[in-house]
């Protein structure tokens, strides 16, 4: 089959072609009054190729963008004015007001430092340290799809999906002209409402794919019985806002209603949306989740059809539990789609559990790398390591400067990359979980509008979200594996255009640039970036440290502040609404404060196990755990004996269970309430013996040894040798005590008496 090619424009190529057309029109209409006057049959030809062009640009004009974030919620502005509090951005204008004097480049005076901006980075082909040519066992994972014989990824236009023309009208609104293969296999499949796995490369229009086949199913719903038909999960707010948006544009000549159900926005406005019973649910899982339990007339009796979009996020920690949750209240006979960009056999149990008889397609699975995307890699030194800021600021100054999105590994270090950023005069906007949900769908609007050059977040945004424009994405933070890899530089070189993806590796990433390296081939570039550009950078970053700190400390301080309000209103408002507070049902759950907490423990413990079982470390790191082994087992060797004993039986008892982990030496001198090792038993049995003997010889159980004595005897004192003998054989000759001189005999004799005793009890 042929190389799929994306044929539609964006919308902002749209509306730039447009203002190229119209400012080209006055330079064309004087050229043109010479050729009118040459003849009347020469008239028809131009006639009707400005017609045709005014007809072009009427259908251009009524192309729309599909993605709206504003609208969703009030404006961050507004959002601060009732908060009482100020913006990051008022922050760092405040600080850069009060910087008394420029900022000093080092030796700025010198031509070589004066240069350092004009020199260029270096770039070469990647060539692999011969550590990272050893074969290592973390790879691209085993796709667990396989492509669909019976579906084509072929169609030339949406008439040949037979699509209703409210939908093609729609797509023609949205300027969608020829299908992409995953929407020509995937609709016509879900037209019959089979059950999906679909798979196909980032930006190949998922989203479109399973929205259009389920609006023409609710075109021909039952109209008079309201009822929530459709229930699409997302992982993220910000794909949930940008899929209700898409929903909504698509389903724009329709009478069908589509309703939002996310964290962050109003519960109340939720509700009441709710129990409109709308067609369409669009949610993240928890919300739903909350509003299924404590909102009243809300329920998923009458749905038609379960999608789970990025389907593999939604099953990472933190989300399995509710997607289980949520498959339990859904009706058996439903049609059920998953649609993900990395579909692998992680997926496998919620397939076995949700979907039945499903077809899998899997669109391009050798293309999942695009055809357009560069893709760069810069390693960070051990001894560089504390200079990986310079190193960005030095790329994104110089070499990147617009449309550039920074994926951070944590919230904190987007923050404090923002107000660098903003200290440095470069405009950037962040996101990550720290903000409310207004000022995350405030930047998004803004670098959507390309108000701001940078977008710096964490993988929040790197599952699905179409920023249109997108021309780098920069790895600052080394993603966790090939997956979220893959995700991230999804972002840009979407539908066919180009895109660049640059990637910090440092020496503790080896394994996954290893995995990169394998993933791209021949096309990996390395990246150089400039000395000097980095000095420079470095001494600019050393000398805005007071002022990165001026502004955490005011935010610090301003929180503090906004939540002794927030106490003290909620004082005021138990005081004077108490009654009605406390007749309100109290909100639940489907599990509890301390299940949640235990198996989110557990699925981070089998994540770190899994992290650390493909981990490549260095050889101090291989030395320091030697050493720390040859530690441990020196300080067992100075353990009374007692604890030793305990300590190796719990390591057996360890072994018998197949657990390889060593426990440590406090946690294996914890009783186990599972139940006891034979060692153990036997231990303790012999421990008991002589604390029996000893009570004997001083006289203290003598009344109890005539009653033992008085007992029928059913069985020989040789016999009950015999039978203690095959017992504790195994067990008694390492933990008891050697008899001495001649009175071993009668010792022998009188514990295999109370060991009888102890026994039958």
């Amino acid at each position: 089959m042929a190389p799929f090619l994306f044929e539609p424009q964006s919308d902002e190529e749209f509306e730039h072609s447009e203002e190229e057309e119209e400012s080209s029109e006055p330079e064309s209409e004087p050229g043109s009054e010479p050729e009118d006057s040459e003849g009347e049959e020469q008239e028809d030809e131009p006639d009707e190729a400005s017609r045709i062009s005014k007809e072009k640009k009427k259908t251009k004009k009524k192309t729309q963008s599909p993605w709206d974030f504003a609208k969703y919620t009030e404006s961050v502005a507004e959002e601060h004015a009732r908060r009482s509090t100020t913006s990051v951005d008022e922050k760092i204008s405040k600080a850069l007001k009060q910087r008394s004097t420029p900022l000093a480049l080092p030796s700025q005076n010198d031509d070589v430092d004066n240069s350092s901006d004009s020199e260029p980075d270096k770039q070469e082909d990647y060539r692999p340290d011969e550590e990272d040519e050893e074969e290592g066992n973390v790879g691209d994972s085993k796709s667990f799809f396989a492509p669909s014989d019976g579906a084509s990824f072929h169609a030339d236009s949406f008439m040949q999906l037979h699509l209703s023309r409210p939908l093609l009208r729609a797509c023609e609104a949205l300027g969608y002209a020829k299908p992409t293969p995953i929407q020509a296999a995937c609709i016509p499949l879900a037209l019959n409402g089979r059950d999906i796995c679909g798979s196909a490369i980032t930006g190949s229009g998922k989203t479109a794919a399973f929205a259009l086949p389920t609006l023409e199913r609710l075109l021909f719903r039952p109209k008079r019985m309201h009822a929530i038909r459709v229930l699409i999960l997302t992982p993220t707010r910000e794909l949930a806002v940008q899929v209700h948006s898409m929903i909504e544009k698509l389903a724009q000549f329709t009478d069908i209603r589509c309703c939002l159900v996310v964290g962050g926005l109003s519960t109340k406005v939720q509700e009441a949306a709710l129990r409109s019973m709308p067609d369409i649910v669009v949610a993240t899982p928890g919300r739903m989740i909350d509003h299924l339990r404590n909102s009243m007339s809300v329920d998923l009796d009458d749905l038609a059809v379960l999608i789970l979009d990025e389907a593999d996020r939604l099953l990472e920690l933190g989300f399995s539990a509710e997607i289980h949750e949520l498959v339990r209240m859904c009706p058996k006979k439903r049609q059920t789609m998953l649609f993900s960009a990395t579909m692998t056999e992680e997926v496998n149990e919620l397939i076995m559990l949700s979907l039945t008889k499903p077809v899998r397609l899997s669109a391009d699975p050798s293309a999942k790398r695009p055809a357009a995307l560069t893709e760069e890699v810069v390693r960070i030194r051990r001894l560089r390591e504390a200079n990986q800021e310079a190193v960005l600021l030095a790329m994104c100054s110089k070499t990147f400067t617009s449309k550039v999105i920074v994926f951070s590994g944590t919230k904190q270090a987007a923050h404090r990359l923002k107000i660098i950023f903003g200290l440095a005069g470069l405009k950037a906007a962040e996101l990550h979980g720290n903000l409310t949900q207004a000022q995350r769908l405030e930047a998004l609007e803004q670098f959507r509008k390309q108000e701001v050059d940078f977008l710096i977040a964490t993988d929040v945004a790197a599952r699905g979200l179409d920023i249109i424009g997108v021309q780098t994405v920069i790895n600052y933070a080394c993603p966790r594996d090939l997956t979220s890899y893959v995700h991230r530089v999804g972002r840009t070189a979407r539908a066919g255009r180009e895109g660049c993806a640059v990637t910090f590796v440092t020496d503790n990433d080896r394994s996954l640039l290893k995995a990169i390296a394998k993933r791209a081939g021949s096309k990996l570039k390395s990246r150089i970036v400039a000395e000097q550009s980095i000095l420079k950078w470095s001494h600019i970053i050393d000398q805005l440290e007071d002022q990165v700190a001026e502004v955490l400390e005011e935010e610090r301080e301003e929180r503090a502040l906004r939540k002794a309000e927030m106490e003290a209103t909620k004082a005021e408002n138990m005081i004077a609404f108490k009654e009605e507070i406390f007749s309100r049902p109290k909100r639940t759950w489907f599990v509890t404060e301390t299940e949640k907490k235990v198996a989110a423990k557990a699925a981070k413990a089998s994540i770190n196990n899994e992290k650390s079982s493909r981990k490549v470390i260095s050889a101090q790191e291989a030395e320091d755990l030697k050493m720390k082994e040859k530690r441990k087992r020196e300080r067992e060797k100075n353990l009374p004996r007692k604890k030793r004993r305990k300590l190796e039986a719990a390591r057996e008892m360890l072994e018998d269970e197949g657990d390889d982990e060593e426990p440590e030496a406090k946690g294996a001198n914890k009783k186990e309430k599972g139940g006891l090792s034979l060692v153990d038993v036997a231990y303790r049995r012999a421990k008991a013996v002589k604390a029996v003997k000893k009570a004997m010889d001083s006289g203290k159980i003598v009344k109890k040894n005539k009653k033992n004595t008085d007992r029928p005897s059913h069985k020989s004192s040789s016999s009950r040798t015999e039978e203690m003998r095959e017992l504790f054989q195994a067990d008694m000759k390492d933990k008891k005590p050697k008899r001495r001189g001649a009175r071993a005999g009668k010792k022998s004799k009188s514990s295999f008496k109370s060991k009888s005793r102890y026994k039958r009890r």
